[in-house]
């Protein structure tokens, strides 16, 4: 993630696990106070929920992995939300 990045407001329509690699993220779930995640932190996005932060609000590249829990038969990962 570049440098000083924002993530939309989002959410994932299955279970969401990651890892951070490099840099540090701001990560907040709708309603939840904000996390910052540093190189090896683990995130958790639970399926339908709006994920308000997902940031980089430093000077330098984040990187992270993301695994996406999908069903049978299940194939979206993502919804970006117009509010």
């Amino acid at each position: 993630m570049k440098p000083r990045m924002k993530a939309p407001l989002h959410l994932h329509p299955c279970p969401t696990m990651g890892l951070i690699t490099e840099g540090t993220i701001s990560f907040q779930i709708e309603g939840q106070s904000v996390q910052h995640l540093n190189v090896g932190d683990a995130f958790y996005e639970p399926a339908d929920v709006r994920v308000a932060r997902f940031d980089n609000d430093s000077d330098a590249p984040a990187k992270f992995v993301v695994f996406y829990l999908l069903g049978e038969n299940e194939h979206d990962t993502v919804r970006v939300l117009h509010e």
